[in-house]
């Protein structure tokens, strides 16, 4: 499987709660934290659902 990494670049502050904990599930918490990520279809989904708050890219 291909690596994705995933760049949080907006704050959680005023989001709902399941966006903040999807966030925290993805390793991520603070704005410029990056992680890397299997691309599989459970993360896919979970990008998806907070696409508005993370950079995605090719690892």
């Amino acid at each position: 499987m291909a690596k994705l990494k995933v760049t949080q670049v907006r704050s959680t502050i005023k989001r709902p709660k399941d966006q903040k904990d999807t966030i925290k599930a993805l390793g991520l918490g603070k704005i410029n934290r990056t992680v890397e990520v299997e691309n599989n279809p459970h993360m896919a989904g979970m990008i998806r659902k907070v696409s508005h708050l993370i950079k995605v890219e090719e690892a």
